[in-house]
């Protein structure tokens, strides 16, 4: 299934096509290659003093920490999630090596999941970030140091088909992408 965004001027193709599915190949394993390759780009980010602040958790489907962690997926989330080859469990530390407050590192981390999520595009990989989990539950089962806060949390694979899924989910699996309007998000200097 094609959603290729429909944009003012073109862009980059791996951009444009990007998108969140929600039914995913479940027979598909990563392969280390291409574990390796998403979250090199993740290191590779620009980050505020090069502090690269975002840690990874890989879940790769049918290992015990996968099991451990698939379960704290809230709501819909643990209906498809787990079907991924593997979840991607994102943290950053609340504060900085020297003690002070760690102001900059959601933001780097954002910077560090959007790397990942457009090599996993051009691997053609599929991601789908998800907010919806149970952080306590999920940062117990991977043991996170209290000062760690998870962000969110990736599921990564294959794409399959929209069919697979039923009610809500296929309705909003095959609903076109929208946006607002780049006239709505640029404040101040938008060309005519």
């Amino acid at each position: 299934m094609s959603k290729t965004a429909v944009t003012a001027v073109p862009i980059l193709p791996v951009l444009a096509e990007r998108w969140s599915p929600r039914s995913f190949n479940e027979t598909y394993l990563l392969s280390a290659n291409e574990i390796i390759s998403v979250l090199e780009a993740a290191r590779w980010a620009t980050t505020s003093n090069n502090s690269t602040p975002a840690r990874f958790s890989v879940l790769v489907r049918g290992t015990e920490l996968h099991s451990a962690v698939a379960p704290a997926l809230a709501s819909w989330n643990a209906a498809w999630g787990p079907t991924a080859s593997a979840l991607i469990v994102v943290s950053v530390s609340k504060v900085n090596p020297d003690g002070s407050p760690a102001v900059f590192a959601q933001y780097d981390a954002g910077l560090q999941v959007g790397n990942l999520v457009v090599q996993a595009q051009a691997l053609d990989l599929y991601t789908h970030q998800m907010a919806g989990l149970d952080k306590a539950a999920a940062a117990a089962a991977l043991d996170l140091h209290e000062d760690m806060e998870i962000i969110t949390v990736i599921a990564i694979g294959k794409l399959d088909a929209a069919d697979k899924l039923e009610g809500p989910l296929h309705e909003r699996e095959i609903a076109p992408r929208t946006r607002v309007d780049l006239a709505d998000i640029v404040l101040h200097g938008l060309p005519a």
